[in-house]
């Protein structure tokens, strides 16, 4: 579901058959107000009431059924009032996101320079030193380096199969059959719960099981931290944990061996999802394996300076968590907000006051 906002960047816009466009008498309805109720839940039950489930789920006889929805409208003016209140939390939550996407392209570019680029290595090498750097965690970088299977590697860091690096874990689904395994307070992911690569983290999922799910079925907890990465279907998609959760058989839950750096490896992670990308010039990238990670070498990167790394982020990557947490009590806000204003349970001017604060 979308809007169409003032000043849009075209003229025209054209739907699909299996859309609806809905324009709106502007006399009598505020669109934005509009837009806002068929987002809600008492909106979405009221549209979503004659959807044919033969098939590919759809509305049936779409303009019959809209015709049949009866939107509560208060005075055109508290209208308008509405929808500013719910949009100016919508404006919220998408410059959280915005801002997300910013602090995380800080964190990559920081493991760009160091792990990638090498940046420290070619300073020293150089005669210079490394800028932005504290002593001790530039005496972590060599100041040269050795052409190891064509590639050049920091001086002495050689390079070991991933695999080593890395402890890895598996995910199982309980049996769909069974209602008491689900609908419980336990996170499960899927692939489609992963976030976008700004947001970084992953707090709740679309489906949740019991704690007798859990135990008999062959998932397990994973702990806040670890990496998960999507093996099949849409692969290579990474989510770090940002609350306990258990996750699918489609996935690998991955934590960084002795101790190394939770954010260095999601970042690694990252990156050799992108370099087995290029590995297939465009072919099928359609799973990962354990043995995926045997072939993939990488420089055995000290513990020490992996969890200097994760220091110098973790301002970033905590912003972007409590982000996060921020836009989901936001969205619910939004989310209960509408039809407590139209029911009359909470008054137009309180909801401006409460909104305001939670700004």
């Amino acid at each position: 579901m979308g809007i169409i906002p003032w000043g849009a960047k075209f003229a025209r816009y054209v739907i699909s058959q299996s859309q609806m466009k809905l324009t709106c008498n502007t006399a009598k309805v505020d669109p934005l107000f509009v837009f806002y109720f068929f987002k809600s839940a008492v909106g979405q039950h009221q549209l979503l009431a004659s959807t044919s489930t033969t098939g590919v789920p759809a509305i049936s006889r779409p303009l019959t059924s809209l015709k049949q929805i009866r939107i509560p409208l208060p005075s055109p003016s508290e209208q308008r009032i509405i929808a500013r209140i719910l949009g100016s939390l919508d404006d919220k939550i998408e410059l959280n996101c915005r801002m997300n996407a910013t602090l995380e392209e800080t964190a990559r570019a920081i493991f760009q320079s160091w792990f990638v680029d090498f940046d420290p290595v070619r300073a020293k090498a150089a005669g210079r030193g490394p800028t932005g750097l504290d002593s001790a965690t530039a005496a972590l970088f060599p100041d040269g380096f050795d052409v190891i299977e064509g590639r050049e590697i920091p001086r002495g860091w050689k390079v070991v199969p991933f695999d080593l690096t890395i402890d890895m874990m598996g995910g199982g689904t309980p049996k769909t059959s069974i209602a008491d395994y689900w609908d419980g307070d336990i996170p499960w992911f899927s692939v489609v719960d992963a976030p976008s690569d700004g947001d970084v983290f992953v707090i709740d999922t679309e489906k949740k099981i019991t704690q007798l799910g859990l135990e008999e079925s062959s998932t397990r907890i994973l702990a806040p931290g670890t990496t998960i990465i999507s093996a099949r279907g849409t692969v290579g998609r990474c989510a770090l944990v940002g609350a306990p959760m258990a996750m699918n058989q489609s996935c690998y839950g991955v934590r960084g061996k002795d101790k190394r750096g939770d954010y260095y490896t999601y970042f690694t992670l990252r990156e050799l999802v992108n370099e087995l990308k290029r590995i297939v010039h465009g072919g099928v990238f359609d799973t990962i394996t354990r043995d995926t990670f045997k072939a993939i070498k990488v420089p055995p990167v000290s513990i020490e300076l992996t969890q200097r790394f994760d220091k110098a982020v973790e301002p970033f990557l905590q912003q972007i968590l409590s982000n996060l947490y921020h836009t989901r009590t936001l969205a619910a806000v939004r989310d209960a907000l509408l039809p407590k204003l139209l029911s009359g349970q909470v008054r137009v001017r309180d909801a401006e006051r409460f909104v305001e604060e939670e700004l």
